[in-house]
């Protein structure tokens, strides 16, 4: 047993990534049953749907899992009288789908001390955190209440920074990872590590347990990951694929189909920088110059993705993946776990 399973209470040192609006207990629970720690992304969720997750994630297992949140950075926009015109340059998508352009709500996120307080009441074996340094009082009201925390850089320097703050693990994600760049001391623009040279950087620099992500879909990862000194992986896009994740058929298609040098970075879907595919939506969203600042930009696309998703359409969708994208060939989430775990050999 490792540092990592010991302090994670877990039998396999594989981790879920936690999908922001693609979780699903399906999914957190099959890596959690197979002995790995399963995560569930609660980005935008209130403190009400925060308890409805929990309940039924515990209703579904009682193996450690993870529940994910983001950390503000200070630079959130709020509503404001420029929220008309970010819309009706999104007018285009909106009627695609059949919505009509969304007014200006009251707040474009729940805070983070409401969904603190619904998470200490659901207990969940682990907390992790996103897009900064959790305060000396969130790591000591969870390792209070028994609750670990993990951090995630994309820099060394971040690592330290977590390490610092007593995070008990770090994952180390490197730039070939899906989804939102989650860097919190530079632009993420300046904090493009691949996976190869951040995991071993970062392992000689913090006492805390790491764990390698970006890249990693299978055996042969997970090896490489462990050969840098990692004590265990985070994986994403592999188990996104699977037919337990929330991700509908257009999105499991363009895993399969997007080549590793297809992939791109953009700012377009969210006012942040994610990897995933350049679809109809991205594409004609970066022509038009027009991107409103996080999460302005997210809440408004997300008024469109979301019916978009329902009917199945991709190319107006957030395609988040990796870019070991087309390694992700197996369908089921114990598939996935199974190709990972004979890595650890």
């Amino acid at each position: 047993m490792s540092a990592l399973t010991e302090v994670l209470g877990i039998d396999r040192p594989i981790l879920l990534g936690a999908f922001g609006g693609l979780s699903s207990v399906a999914l957190t629970t099959a890596v959690s049953e197979a002995g790995g720690l399963g995560a569930y992304g609660l980005y935008g969720y209130d403190g009400d749907r925060i308890r409805k997750t929990a309940t039924e994630l515990a209703a579904a297992t009682d193996k450690p899992y993870t529940l994910n949140i983001w950390l503000p950075m200070g630079d959130e926009a709020t509503p404001s009288a420029q929220h008309m015109a970010f819309a009706q340059a999104l007018e285009p998508f909106y009627a695609a789908v059949g919505v009509e352009p969304p007014a200006r709500p009251e707040s474009y996120m729940p805070s983070l001390d409401e969904q603190l307080e619904a998470i200490w009441e659901a207990a969940p074996a682990v907390l992790s955190v996103v897009f900064g340094v959790p305060s000396d009082d969130l790591v000591g009201e969870a390792h209070g209440r028994g609750i670990r925390v993990i951090g995630t850089a994309t820099t060394v320097a971040e690592a330290v920074a977590l390490d610092e703050a007593g995070v008990d693990a770090i994952v180390a994600s490197g730039s070939e990872a899906a989804g939102h760049r989650v860097s919190f001391l530079k632009p993420a623009e300046e904090s493009l590590v691949g996976t190869f040279a951040l995991v071993p950087q970062v392992v000689d620099a913090v006492r805390a347990p790491v764990i390698a992500a970006g890249g990693v879909s299978d055996r042969r990862g997970v090896a490489a990951a462990l050969a840098l000194g990692a004590q265990g992986v985070q994986v994403g896009t592999a188990f996104l694929a699977t037919r337990e994740s929330a991700a509908n058929d257009a999105h499991r298609e363009a895993i399969r189909t997007t080549a590793a040098d297809e992939s791109v970075l953009t700012r377009a879907m969210s006012g942040r920088l994610s990897r995933g595919v350049r679809n109809r939506a991205v594409r004609a969203i970066e022509a038009g110059g027009m991107i409103a600042p996080f999460p302005t930009q997210n809440w408004l696309t997300g008024k469109f993705r979301a019916p978009a998703g329902q009917q199945n359409l991709g190319e107006l969708q957030s395609l988040w993946l990796g870019q070991g994208a087309p390694l992700a060939t197996l369908d089921s989430a114990d598939e996935v776990f199974a190709e990972l775990a004979a890595g650890l050999a």
